[in-house]
Parts: structure tokens; sequence; C-alpha cells
């Protein structure tokens, strides 16, 4: 990485300035995550906010005007924006940004991805066929999907390179410097068995030692039916879990079913910049969810 940037660096001296570099980001913690490699040289734009479903989302004229203007799209990947992604830059007739053009970043190739499906098979619901998409909910992969960010951006806009390195490297250091304390108060969350309204939290599952010991959707997708539900209630008695973990863009209405039937709590989790009010940043995010795991036990 040190060499990459060095060379590149070396080339930017010589380079004029210019406008901000736009970008076109598909959620909040991307958005961000690029503001904090950009700093003053990026202007960028998020196409959802922290209480909308990131797969359900409309290709408004908008949005497809936004893309339009973009040099560097930024998106999760592995099937989550694809539904409306697709439509939006290829009408956007913009070439830069296009599907296999250095103007179009995919977060989750560069994360070791959990959840892959051994088969592909659309009866089993929502599957995503690179894994699950929600990489976000631990903070570590913020690491490595910044590093390929900055490498992008200095890419595309070398005249600004020695910023995103210096950008990106000071945000690594106060991302790490966070994990260490994250994880000792986290400490106490290890083996909690929870139930998952959604499979949204793997990634944070992992993170934390959180233990998953059922799912409120019998498929990914799915709304749950009131058998279904019974039937996890059931499951109490032999694989007893502490609390339901909810999305905050999510339906309340069946992790509030099984709260009323089983005296768990349920806990609303960010799952992004802006998904509660206290989830304002990158760094408020983790400390937000953390904090409401913790009043749960």
């Amino acid at each position: 990485m040190t060499r990459f940037f060095s060379l590149l660096i070396l080339l930017a001296v010589s380079l004029p300035a210019h406008a901000a570099f736009n970008i076109f980001a598909t959620v909040p913690e991307w958005g961000a995550l690029a503001q904090e490699v950009g700093g003053d040289k990026v202007s960028v734009y998020t196409a959802t906010h922290g209480l909308q479903d990131p797969h359900r989302i409309e290709a408004k004229p908008s949005l497809i005007a936004r893309a339009r203007t973009a040099q560097l799209v930024v998106a999760t990947g592995a099937d989550l924006e694809i539904g409306w992604l697709p439509l939006v830059v290829r009408e956007s007739g913009n070439a830069a940004i296009q599907f296999g053009r250095p103007g179009y970043f995919e977060a989750a190739r560069f994360v070791s991805m959990l959840e892959i499906p051994p088969v592909l098979d659309r009866t089993l619901g929502d599957v995503h066929a690179a894994g699950n998409p929600h990489i976000q909910t631990d903070p570590r992969n913020l690491l490595k999907v910044g590093e390929a960010l900055a490498r992008r951006m200095v890419e595309l806009d070398p005249a600004n390179a020695t910023a995103y390195v210096a950008n990106y490297q000071a945000f690594a250091e106060r991302l790490r410097t966070a994990l260490v304390r994250w994880e000792k108060q986290a400490a106490p969350l290890r083996g909690v068995p929870v139930l998952v309204q959604h499979k949204a939290f793997p990634y944070l599952q992992n993170w934390l030692g959180l233990k998953e010991t059922g799912t409120l959707e019998p498929k990914p997708g799915l709304e749950p039916t009131s058998s279904w539900l019974a039937g996890i209630v059931a499951q109490q008695t032999a694989q007893p879990a502490r609390m339901v973990l909810r999305a905050a863009y999510q339906h309340a209405a069946p992790s509030l079913w099984i709260a009323e039937r089983t005296g768990i709590p349920v806990v609303v989790l960010p799952f992004t910049i802006g998904g509660t009010p206290e989830a304002t940043n990158l760094f408020s995010l983790y400390d937000d969810t953390i904090n409401r795991l913790l009043r749960a036990l």
C-alpha cells in the first residue's frame, strides 16, 4: 500500500488543483467513509438514509441526475442494491461509473464475506450469491474497505492523492483505537444468545461473539406468519434467547409479537448512520450499537 500511494503522490505533485471530486454513495456508511477519506477535496451525495431498506429503493430521476455528474459510485455490492442501482447507473449515461469501470466501486469485494449460499435457489428467499451484504455492522471491515477506497480515489483523482492518503491513515488510526475500546466494552456480550428479525447482523455477531438462535423471517425477505412466530416462541424453551435484534428500518410488528409472548427485550439497532438519533457518524454508530445491546442485558 505505501509504495503504491507514494508513486501516485509523486505523480500528483505537478498536477493542478481542480473542483471537488463528486462521489455518489448508495448508503450512509459509504457516504461517511468517502467523506472521511476525501475530506474537503470531495463532494459526497448519499442516495439513501438510515430509515430506508437499502434493498428496496426506487430509481428516481433525481438519483439518475446525481449519478450523471458523479466521478465515483461507492456501493456495497453483493446484490444489495440490485433492485435499483443498475438502472440508475445505466440511465445516467455516465461512462465513467458503469460496472467494471474504475469509477464504480463495490465495498463487498474487499472483505471476507459470510453466509455465501452453497446453491442459488430463489425458493430460499432473498439470498445473495456473493454472501450476506451487511458488512458495515463489523467496523473492522471499514479498515479494508477504506484502504481500497483510498486507493481508488488516488487513482481517479491523483491531484489530491496526498490528502486522501493522509485522511485515510488518520481515520484508520482513530478506528483502531476505537476498536480496542469497543471490544473491551462489549466483552459481556460474548456468547449471548439472540434472535434476529432479519439476517442483518452476521458480521456484528461474528465481531462481538453473539450467538444467533433463530430468525423471525422464515426466509430472508419473507414476512413471518403467526404460526412461524409461534414456533420461535416454542423454541425458547430449549434455546432461550436473551433479546431480539431488529434494524431500525424494519417493520416492528414481528419482534414486538415475540417480545410480548416471551418477555425478552427488542433491541432496535441503528444498522447504519441515521438509523437512530445517536448514530450520527461512523464512530457513534458503533457506540450506540454496543450501548443498546448492553442495556438489554
